[in-house]
């Protein structure tokens, strides 16, 4: 939702008083304060607002720009691999001040605050008036995912209506929402009809409007797909867009990012489009790390645990040294790459044709591939989808498409043949799968 949001401005008013607001988010960009902003509604002219996000200082909650009400918490939602499930449930007519805003991360309640003030009792907000209402904007855009946004007019619920404790992990987990009464402005929006994202399947009809390029994700909060992992960054010092999925590398350092997930075993199948360069000649470099970066000045494949297909045509595959089997490629091109940690075997393709003569259903034979070192014997214990640079005074820039079908904000021209419900650039090569956390319950 990186440049896109949905507006809707009641006809009516529905309960000022009392209401409750349900979202699922991943891969907020809690760096930009002011930008975090998932639900709001104006209440004059856009000056004020009633308001719920995360921004770089933790969860915040703003009534009438703070002056009726707020709630700001330093608590860090920090993993940007992982769904959060935020519920703010209102009702504004209780004697105790705290029992009119209350706020639940993960099914559980947020009690401590560093600001604490609640709005006067039988305070009226703006929100369910007949004001502007946004899902994913405020003077900025919420940077990450959103799903299954769901807001019920007239009741103060608790998280149970949206969610549910795993009886196994026991980690909080999505459950659908069923005999809800929504009230006169309630909606769900599931985000699962392509052609009207903005549709409002509570049964009240009320629609939200798409402004912007919004896309729709196969990543939701029962099958979370791998996106790039801005919190390993240090050394690499990249920065990321489009919900995690794009990178800008650092002039002055090498260096590479990983995913958020990582493989230990099984087949698993990725691409990487590059979307440019600067600052002089093409050295980008795509491809797999199982050591961690632990320095500016290292890059893929340069060291042992990384593989790295370099855009000049070389591949560097843990030594430095190169193998020149490859062809180069630039702007624009997509440089699949299958991992087959069953036989220890890597193989990259260029725009759907596998480099080095390779067969990635080979097996063990490894027709044209790399070999890598043993997950067991590498520093990470895993291999995760990598890229980066190789020189400390350029810039690369790449999009990854880990099954959603989009690189950056542009899908896909024609989908291969991926199996499994991804959505791929290129055929996926048989018994290969997407890196999400269906696949490595499945087949990792």
């Amino acid at each position: 939702m990186a440049n896109s949001y949905l507006a809707r401005t009641p006809s009516g008013a529905g309960n000022t008083k009392t209401f409750t607001l349900s979202a699922w988010l991943k891969g907020h960009n809690a760096d930009v304060v002011g930008s975090g902003y998932f639900f709001t509604a104006d209440v004059s002219g856009g000056s004020n607002i009633d308001a719920i996000g995360i921004t770089a200082s933790g969860i915040q909650v703003s009534v009438n720009s703070a002056n009726s009400g707020a709630l700001n918490s330093t608590r860090l939602l920090r993993d940007l691999s992982a769904w959060y499930h935020i519920v703010w449930a209102v009702d504004t007519t209780q004697a105790t001040a705290s029992n009119r805003m209350k706020v639940y991360v993960n099914g559980e309640q947020v009690t401590s605050w560093d600001t604490e003030t609640y709005p006067s009792q039988n305070y009226d907000f703006a929100i369910n008036g007949t004001t502007q209402h946004n899902v994913s904007y405020r003077s900025g855009l919420f940077q990450g995912y959103m799903s299954h946004v769901a807001f019920v007019d007239g009741q103060q619920l608790t998280p149970t209506s949206f969610g549910e404790t795993d009886s196994t992990s026991g980690i909080w987990k999505f459950k659908a929402p069923s005999g809800l009464s929504w009230g006169t402005n309630g909606f769900h929006l599931k985000f699962e009809n392509s052609a009207n994202l903005g549709l409002d399947s509570s049964g009240q009809t009320n629609n939200y409007t798409v402004n912007g390029d919004l896309k729709q994700a196969l990543d939701t909060p029962s099958n979370v797909y791998a996106t790039l992992n801005p919190l390993d960054n240090y050394y690499a010092n990249t920065t990321f867009s489009n919900g995690n999925t794009s990178q800008t590398s650092n002039a002055s350092a090498y260096g590479w990012v990983l995913s958020t997930l990582g493989m230990t075993t099984g087949k698993f199948y990725a691409e990487c489009k590059q979307t440019g360069f600067s600052g002089g000649s093409n050295y980008n470099l795509i491809g797999v790390a199982a050591t961690q970066l632990t320095s500016s000045s290292t890059y893929l494949g340069s060291v042992a645990g990384t593989s790295g297909y370099y855009a000049q045509g070389n591949v560097y595959n843990g030594s430095g040294s190169a193998t020149s089997t490859y062809n180069s490629y630039t702007t624009n091109d997509i440089i699949g790459i299958a991992l087959d940690l069953d036989n220890n075997k890597l193989y990259f393709s260029k725009n759907g044709t596998w480099q080095n003569s390779g067969d990635p259903t080979s097996g063990s034979t490894g027709t044209g591939a790399l070999s890598l070192t043993a997950v067991g014997s590498t520093g990470q214990g895993a291999y995760f989808f990598a890229s980066g640079d190789y020189g400390n005074s350029v810039v690369v820039n790449n999009s990854w498409n880990f099954g959603n079908g989009f690189f950056g904000t542009t899908a896909i021209t024609s989908a291969g043949s991926n199996g499994n419900g991804s959505l791929f650039e290129y055929d996926v090569p048989s018994g290969y799968y997407a890196l999400n956390t269906k696949n490595i319950n499945t087949y990792g």
